[in-house]
């Protein structure tokens, strides 16, 4: 399905001349953050329903257009640029608009979830790792290289997370045992951060420590 049949237009924007208190009314009766905004039929921006309820009722749109956040997507917009702008803005609407910047309606935040839970990625079976290395030691084709010498599939992998100089990777990998992977990872000097709970070589070292407590303790 095209991101394009997403798009919802039961929202008409709020004009510069409605008043704030039919604003509050609208949020009262919607689950969204913001309502987008227009002039003269031109597209401007949204408002958040936390600055609308600041606002004096009866006060124009137009009296607090300062707290319009002039946000947008396209159609062509991937559906990663589309989640992403979501998180920047703070926001479970995206007004679409098209390249005349004629307002076409607007994706729910919802759906692009739902959207992205389709992908493999998430739908697929298989197993989660994660691991890290240096900045500047990683590269995803030797990531892609140590999957698929062991005869397993990546189904996809993204920067998690990155601290300093040290950067983690999340990957999925098609049903599959994930000892060996895990095993080749630790040979090219990735740290295992989290893995297939039947990591050998991990319960392997909490038995010997399980051994040497015992031993200890005799």
């Amino acid at each position: 399905m095209q991101l394009q049949d997403f798009v919802i237009n039961d929202i008409k924007p709020v004009s510069f001349t409605d008043k704030i208190g039919d604003l509050q009314m609208l949020f009262n009766q919607l689950t969204y953050s913001h309502i987008p905004i227009q002039k003269d039929g031109i597209y401007q921006g949204c408002i958040s329903e936390t600055d609308v309820h600041c606002f004096e009722s009866a006060k124009l749109v137009s009296d607090c257009n300062y707290a319009i956040e002039g946000f947008f997507v396209r159609p062509t917009t991937n559906w990663l640029d589309v989640l992403e702008a979501f998180a920047q803005n703070d926001s479970n609407i995206m007004p679409v608009l098209d390249h005349n910047n004629k307002y076409l309606g607007y994706y729910e935040l919802n759906d692009i979830i739902h959207l992205f839970n389709e992908t493999p990625f998430f739908s697929e079976p298989g197993g989660i790792l994660i691991v890290e290395k240096g900045l500047n030691d990683y590269s995803f084709s030797e990531i892609s290289q140590i999957v698929e010498s062991n005869d397993a599939k990546l189904l996809g992998a993204f920067i998690s997370k990155m601290d300093g100089d040290l950067v983690r990777i999340t990957i999925k990998i098609g049903n599959s045992s994930l000892n060996e992977i895990i095993q080749t990872f630790r040979r090219y000097s990735y740290n295992i951060v989290s893995g297939h709970e039947d990591d050998s070589y991990i319960e392997s070292l909490k038995s010997r420590s399980q051994y040497l407590d015992k031993y200890l303790n005799m």
